[in-house]
């Protein structure tokens, strides 16, 4: 790992509290760098033994008024921007058939993106890590409980007092959370595998031009194949489907085995179509990971507690269905440090800290509890309604984009253009700022009074050029082909 130079601040706080964030994960680096930049010694504990102690999984997308918004606080945008990969916003929403529903087309840089770029997990880690003074981060450091008396933490090595703020970033089994509510993750219904394909490009050129450098999301039968690209030329395919809790005991096979796994999936997917069947196949053996995903009830809240409190998935654990899970952590951070760094300025520092740490989880519990219902919505439609995506790529698409004027009054438009299977229709494409749609019929204009309607005539490069950006979509496709079939060239 590569490590930047750090430099202290040349002011210290009067009588900074000393904060234990428990978890290096993105969401606890992201508030040790802003603490530490604010001259608020902070030290944090990690149960891994060293930063590469585990694969650091698939790909990430940062959004701009989030998860971006805290690297710029960081001081570490121009960091991203060396890895982010604007052409991994490239999104395809397919079905077993290969039937499209929905593609993005990927951006060419910053300039052209929709705010969503793709980061590796890995590599964002690094640079959060890389940017802290080596003694911050505590490695091999695994809590087992935290004292409810005097909130001391307990680990393998001892024990350790002392701190004003306890901060849980430790995910989904958090020791952390029990002080703060009885509540625990639950199982969603949803498990499978993650598997590499290393040297996608290389070695197995069609499925890496079928994922185009961004990411293919297939769903049928309440199950998944879900392709994305990795800065390393890899591909992380996630092989999920409908399980029960207990699948793991009760499949018959070892969920550990490479060879057992790849033959099972090669049964469960064996009506898919190629190459989302092949991609589950020809992944190497060496990266297989087993998961079950659970969850936390959207809306999960607490009474406060003084000196205790959480962050990202420790505090409103969802599922990756929403795409929003480090955003919101990393929203977390940056908010929960403006928190800590007003305390420690104000004249009454430990009043001001207990309050301050409140009115951000409240302010927490508003901004999570949506995208978490959301999230677990979006997974519902995908993987446990029958003909999805067909049958509830309506209420996908509207929920997924909000409640935008444009999509309630133009979505049954192009929603149409699934009424008639295996026909060949006309489409037409129309520009509204940023955003394409492709449907069946006449082309559509903008007016003031009545938003789109129907129109006789072809959109003009003028009405396109003075039309302003309703949302960030590039591109929302019922139509490819005749067949509707993704090019895989």
């Amino acid at each position: 790992m590569s490590w930047q130079t750090f430099s202290p601040p040349l002011l210290l706080p009067m009588n900074p509290p000393k904060i234990a964030i428990i978890g290096a994960g993105p969401a606890g680096c992201t508030l040790a760098r802003l603490l530490i930049l604010s001259s608020i010694p902070v030290t944090v504990f990690e149960g891994e033994t060293s930063f590469s102690a585990r694969t650091q999984g698939g790909t990430l997308d940062l959004h701009t008024h989030t998860g971006q918004a805290a690297l710029k606080e960081c001081g570490l945008f121009s960091d991203f921007l060396e890895h982010a990969r604007y052409d991994g916003e490239a999104i395809s929403v397919i079905d077993k058939n290969l039937t499209a529903y929905i593609k993005l087309g990927g951006a060419r840089g910053e300039k052209s993106s929709r705010g969503r770029p793709e980061i590796d997990r890995s590599k964002l880690r690094e640079i959060l890590v890389g940017s802290l003074p080596k003694s911050t981060i505590r490695w091999g450091c695994r809590l087992r409980k935290v004292d409810p008396q005097d909130l001391s933490l307990h680990f393998d090595h001892g024990m350790e007092t002392g701190f004003d703020l306890v901060v849980g970033a430790d995910g989904v089994w958090s020791k952390v959370r029990p002080l703060l509510s009885a509540v625990k993750p639950i199982y969603s219904g949803v498990g499978g595998f993650d598997l590499v394909i290393k040297d996608a490009e290389a070695r197995h050129a069609e499925i890496s031009r079928f994922v185009n450098r961004g990411s293919v999301f297939a769903y049928s039968d309440n199950k998944c194949v879900v392709l994305q690209q990795r800065g390393d030329d890899s591909l992380i395919v996630h092989a999920w489907s409908a399980r029960d809790e207990q699948w793991t005991k009760a499949c018959g096979f070892d969920v550990h085995n490479p060879r057992e796994v790849k033959a099972a999936l090669r049964k469960d997917f064996a009506d898919w179509k190629e190459p989302l069947l092949s991609a589950t196949q020809v992944a190497d053996d060496e990266e297989l990971v087993t998961l079950s995903l659970y969850l936390l009830p959207s809306g999960h809240s607490w009474e406060g507690r003084p000196g205790v409190t959480l962050i990202g998935d420790a505090a409103h654990l969802m599922t990756p269905f929403g795409g929003e899970g480090v955003n919101i952590a990393m929203t977390d951070a940056m908010k929960l440090a403006h928190a800590i760094i007003d305390a420690s300025n104000s004249d009454s520092p430990s009043t001001s800290l207990k309050q301050n740490v409140r009115d951000f989880e409240l302010d927490m519990f508003k901004r999570a509890a949506p995208v978490a219902e959301m999230s677990r919505l979006q997974m519902m439609d995908m993987m446990f309604t029958p003909g999805a995506p067909r049958s509830i790529i309506d209420s996908w698409v509207r929920r997924a984009l909000g409640d935008n004027w444009l999509i309630r009054l133009f979505l049954p438009l192009w929603l149409n253009a699934w009424g008639e299977d295996n026909v060949k229709r006309e489409c037409f494409e129309t520009i509204v700022g940023k955003v394409t749609f492709v449907g069946r019929g006449n082309e559509l204009t903008r007016t003031e009074e009545q938003g789109l309607q129907r129109s006789t005539r072809p959109l003009r490069r003028a009405d396109q050029e003075n039309t302003q950006p309703l949302h960030p979509l590039i591109r929302v496709s019922g139509l490819l082909d005749q067949d509707h079939q993704v090019p895989t060239g």
